[in-house]
């Protein structure tokens, strides 16, 4: 891999999360809030060096104020979100530029689950690739229906992956596909579909299903669930060695 240092995510947690209740991004589980075990992914991460945090404007001021007291160094800025997620990774971007990143990775701030091995690989990718992101096989079986709810046709899973996050592009080409996304007005889901647009080839690089994203209340304790999980394992891996 290329050296590390210039490598930057940007991590999108700007969303109200109307399905969850409410701020997902700030509710505390396993002893720290969402966005929180987010960036720590980041911070036990080789291959990043830079974090830019995306979140609704009347949290940043009072979010950078808690840096120091959870550890987090690696945010250089907060900037405040827009009115879609296309937006709010736009302004995340235009906080970055092309000498403070030539790899940037962005990633949903309420995906918890993330391991920093995997955002490595993904880094790593990119910088062969210019295009890569993290995605999981798909598992069930999957129905086109048409607008009456009626099956159109069953497709086959071989060729189907569920995009994860970090989804991470040469600075150059994400800027790219961003300038031409807010001059002709698209919207997508994440940051691959825009590179898509531009004739790009994205690689695939596969990720554990473990990395939800917190979206409705059953998450939370799903992630919960999983996080303590985590932690246990490292208190038994530390006795262990004690």
């Amino acid at each position: 891999m290329r050296p590390t240092a210039v490598n930057t995510a940007i991590i999108v947690a700007a969303g109200e999360g109307r399905r969850a209740g409410g701020d997902k991004q700030f509710r505390r589980i396993a002893g720290a809030p969402v966005v929180v075990h987010t960036l720590r992914r980041f911070e036990a991460c080789a291959s990043i060096a830079r974090v830019v945090l995306v979140l609704p404007a009347s949290d940043t001021a009072r979010f950078f104020a808690s840096l120091e007291s959870y550890g987090l160094k690696k945010v250089v800025r907060i900037v405040a979100g827009g009115a879609s997620r296309t937006e709010s990774v736009w302004r995340g971007l235009q906080a970055t530029s092309a000498t403070a990143a030539s790899i940037v990775a962005v990633h949903d701030g309420v995906r918890p689950l993330v391991l920093p091995t995997e955002i490595d690989s993904v880094v790593g990718a990119a910088h062969e690739t210019g295009a890569a992101i993290l995605a999981a096989p798909v598992i069930d079986t999957i129905k086109e229906v048409d607008g009456e709810s009626r099956v159109v046709r069953t497709l086959p899973r071989s060729g189907l992956r569920r995009a994860l996050t970090p989804q991470c592009f040469r600075h150059d080409l994400l800027r790219r596909a961003y300038e031409r996304a807010m001059a002709e007005g698209w919207e997508e889901t994440d940051d691959s579909a825009l590179v898509e647009r531009l004739g790009v080839a994205v690689r695939i690089i596969e990720g554990s299903a473990r990395n939800i994203k917190i979206t409705t209340p059953d998450d939370f304790r799903i992630a919960e669930a999983l996080l303590r999980e985590e932690m246990n394992d490292r208190a038994s891996d530390s006795m262990a060695y004690a």
